[in-house]
């Protein structure tokens, strides 16, 4: 990623780069201005929150969450990859919550992890507005959100598959959003 776009988004701003899994809006974690913008973007339901993908297992005590024996077990198993687990977050870290809690993924991308080390944990959502497919690819992005983004980051086509979301509840794993990976446990 290009140094400038790392500035920008440490300094609130809203982006779309390739993620493990599809092309993604990006902004940092512990800016609540800039995800209310991503979500105006977007045009998302007000209900629905953001992956928060990390750079580190480490960047999990940046949340307040305390994290289960089942779900260490998940994080196991399929960290670093394309599953995205909700935990706990403490209150103050509200805006990432929705209710929901807090859904947070280490990518299997290396590339990706480093940008992460630079920028500090960051909130996504697919690069695509409300209702539509996610962007393959950078140009389709662009399609989406012409220049309400600060940048683009372009790569690889993606093939469009979320990452699976899943939640511990009452000592038991459910599936919230079916992804590329199937969970078995």
């Amino acid at each position: 990623m290009k140094k400038e776009n790392i500035e920008i988004l440490k300094k609130g701003g809203v982006g779309v780069i390739p993620t493990d899994t599809v092309y993604g809006l990006v902004c940092s974690a512990f800016d609540e201005k800039a995800i209310l913008r991503m979500f105006e973007i977007k045009g998302r339901e007000e209900n629905k929150p953001p992956v928060v993908l990390i750079s580190d297992k480490k960047d999990l005590e940046k949340f307040g969450s305390e994290i289960s024996e089942k779900a260490k077990i998940l994080m196991t198993k399929f960290w670093p990859g394309p599953v995205s687990i909700i935990l706990p977050i403490k209150k103050d870290l509200a805006y990432l919550d929705k209710g929901l809690g807090l859904a947070i993924r280490l990518p299997d991308d290396e590339k990706l992890r480093n940008i992460l080390k630079q920028t500090g944990p960051l909130a996504t959502t697919s690069a695509n507005s409300a209702g539509k497919p996610p962007a393959k690819n950078g140009e389709e992005a662009k399609k989406y959100f012409k220049n309400k983004v600060d940048f683009y980051e372009n790569g690889c086509d993606l093939p469009q598959t979320a990452s699976t979301l899943v939640r511990v509840k009452s000592g038991k794993v459910e599936v919230l959003r079916q992804g590329s990976v199937k969970i078995d446990l």
